[in-house]
């Protein structure tokens, strides 16, 4: 009888497909929960036909097809759960930047929640090569504290997330950006400006989402609910956003200013005061403003340029472990409003304070002060406010490369608990010439004539006399 019912339906559903594909519609297809419900509850088979049979486009989300920027968290993965409920068939996107992550167990929970793909992207050697090296080079901060970890990592995570949705044909991509923060700009000036006819879903700017998700104690809730584990739980409510160069901590306790972070929310640094008693010393070797080798002279270890991510691991790793690159800040988001944030940076604050004490050695004073000027705080802030695919960046990167030229030599640091300390550099190539040491002496003239000084004083002096009142 099941056969027989089955060849029926087949034929049916065969002859009515082709009719509906020459009136250019899409084809039929059984779905086959529905066909073992019916073979077990007997209907006459015109009507089984009726509610076997299904458009193709409800198979995959009758709303269209998303690429979710995907961390395996709280946020995204309840966004994945809410999309689908929304309609949407999503795909997920996961970027490896460095960050310590079970990629395998958040691809097979996105699955789990519902994914029809998900794609895991190794992107730390660009990550290295094209943002945080340029970042080292420009010595660039924003609001004299952030060392933008957060900020960098963005370009290269959208670019990729962007390739993906052209690929595979999706109409959306969407993310899980607060509507409060900055990273929402950031991803999406750049899905703009990569691909100009992109649709973006913001959910937590989208009312039916966050006005049913107003805190994360809904998120918890939905995502029980959901059977969706998450790590974060009611009690450490704080969310994180991990890279190579940093990890940070924003939300929960640490909304209020005052409150002292506890000690341990901090996961990549060893607490300062717990550091080794004993300092480690290394040296830092740059070629036009880029490290190519660090030698650890505690243990003698050498870590070269030939694999970028792994000589920025290695300085990590002598970061981590003595207690470098803490900071717990307020700053100015560029939305407008205030937000706490604790940051830590430990390879990327010892490569910093390398790279500038080596500019004071083989960059000229004028050109570093353009460079500071022009350059270091702009392009802090333009990665900072997500334009990192603009003219203005472009710009200053090919300017950055030539104050880079001469910046060429080696820096002996001391790491000890959470201090980053200069003990010495030496200058090579064009940039050795500016330093001479008979010049710059005190016990000698070296070919400097102090008599020189007194017209060079009473040039700059004209201008001061006639602003001041004269006595």
């Amino acid at each position: 009888k099941k056969k027989r019912v089955l060849s029926l339906i087949d034929s049916r559903t065969q002859r009515r497909s082709r009719h509906y594909i020459k009136a250019g519609h899409p084809p039929l297809f059984v779905n086959p929960q529905l066909l073992q419900f019916f073979l077990h509850n007997p209907l006459p088979p015109f009507l089984l036909h009726t509610h076997l049979t299904c458009n193709m486009t409800n198979t995959t989300g009758n709303k269209g097809r998303v690429l979710l920027a995907y961390s395996g968290g709280l946020d995204t993965s309840c966004i994945l759960a809410w999309l689908i409920d929304e309609g949407y068939e999503v795909m997920a996107y996961m970027a490896d930047v460095g960050q310590e992550e079970d990629f395998e167990a958040a691809r097979l929970k996105a699955l789990k929640v519902g994914a029809t793909k998900v794609f895991v992207e190794n992107l730390k050697k660009e990550f290295v090569e094209e943002i945080i090296y340029p970042a080292i080079q420009a010595n660039a901060v924003y609001e004299t504290v952030y060392l933008l970890g957060t900020s960098l990592a963005r370009p290269v995570i959208a670019r990729k997330q962007i390739e993906i949705a052209a690929r595979e044909g999706c109409q959306f991509v969407s993310h899980g950006c607060t509507g409060k923060g900055n990273d929402q700009v950031r991803f999406e000036l750049a899905y703009y400006a990569l691909k100009h006819d992109i649709k973006v879903i913001a959910p937590w700017r989208l009312p039916v989402f966050y006005n049913r998700f107003a805190g994360r104690k809904d998120l918890l809730a939905y995502a029980a609910q959901k059977n969706i584990p998450v790590f974060q739980t009611a009690a450490k409510p704080w969310s994180t956003d991990e890279n190579l160069f940093h990890i940070s901590y924003e939300a929960g306790i640490l909304e209020d200013p005052n409150n002292t972070p506890p000690k341990d929310m901090w996961k990549l640094t060893v607490d300062p005061e717990d550091a080794p008693n004993t300092p480690e010393r290394i040296t830092i070797t740059f070629v036009e403003g880029i490290p190519v080798k660090v030698h650890n002279h505690n243990d003698g270890h050498i870590e070269t340029s030939v694999d970028p991510v792994r000589l920025f691991t290695y300085l990590n790793t002598l970061g981590r472990r003595n207690g470098v690159g803490r900071v717990d800040i307020v700053e100015s988001r560029f939305i407008g409003v205030k937000s706490r944030g604790c940051y830590e940076t430990p390879g990327g604050t010892i490569l910093r304070a390398a790279h500038i004490d080596l500019e004071g050695l083989t960059l000229d004073g004028q050109l570093r002060h353009l460079r500071d000027t022009n350059i270091s705080v702009p392009f802090g802030r333009i990665l900072y406010n997500g334009q990192y695919f603009s003219p203005e960046r472009e710009y200053l990167t090919h300017s950055l490369e030539f104050t880079q030229r001469h910046v060429n030599g080696e820096v002996k640091v001391k790491l000890y608990k959470g201090n980053v300390v200069i003990e010495g550099r030496k200058a090579s190539g064009p940039g050795a010439k500016l330093y001479n040491i008979e010049e710059s002496s005190m016990d000698e003239l070296g070919g400097y004539e102090p008599t020189d000084a007194d017209g060079f004083i009473k040039v700059h002096a004209i201008r001061l006399k006639k602003w001041t009142p004269a006595a």
